[in-house]
């Protein structure tokens, strides 16, 4: 088990502890989902198991592991809830700008707990340009990164250096890119419709 200082303990508890309230409402984005509903619950109660073992303690690499891919369930079953959504509309509303940005922001978050495993199996996966010597980086840093690739803004001074790194970060850059291509567009579209009926 790794010692860590008490400030970087008590930043974990309080981050995994907020990743658990985070579970709440994006349950009811899952409940609303009928195709999602048994396997988005089956990734909740998975991910909250494994967070309470971390924030009990138990710094085992396969434990992280684990709660970080059923994290990576929940969120996507959640995008997928959200995006069922706004297809599913004829008008545009201030709710499909809402569920843009929230599937969106859990698209981000989901690759970065798939970096996040990448770093734990492969401790050399990423060079950080500020802090060459690190072999793991921070939540942080990752999670900056998946937004940089998402957004296109490539603006992170990680740099992806293994091979599944690698391919993870193609994945997302073309994820991204479609997101936002269909979801605008369908936006748009919506939006016409709406002054078209006026």
């Amino acid at each position: 088990m790794t010692s860590f200082p008490v400030s970087h303990r008590l930043y974990q508890v309080i981050t995994w502890g907020l990743g658990i309230i985070a579970f709440l409402p994006i349950s009811r984005v899952i409940r609303e989902t009928t195709i999602f509903k048994w396997l988005g619950r089956f990734f909740i109660v998975g991910a909250i198991f494994f967070l309470f073992l971390m924030m009990l303690g138990i710094d085992q690499a396969w434990i992280q592991v684990t709660a970080h891919g059923f994290e990576i369930g929940v969120y996507l079953c959640a995008t997928y809830g959200l995006i069922r959504y706004m297809l599913a509309d004829r008008y545009s509303s201030k709710d499909e700008l809402f569920a843009a940005a929230a599937a969106f922001t859990l698209l981000a978050w989901a690759f970065a707990y798939a970096y996040s495993i990448c770093q734990l199996l492969i401790p050399h996966g990423f060079m950080n340009s500020a802090q060459p010597n690190l072999t793991q980086q921070s939540w942080l840093d990752i999670l900056f990164f998946s937004f940089s690739l998402q957004t296109a803004t490539g603006l992170s001074n990680l740099l992806p250096l293994h091979p599944l790194v690698k391919i993870i970060a193609i994945l997302q850059m073309f994820f991204g890119v479609m997101y936002l291509a269909m979801i605008v567009s369908r936006l748009v579209g919506l939006k016409y419709i709406k002054n078209a009926n006026d």
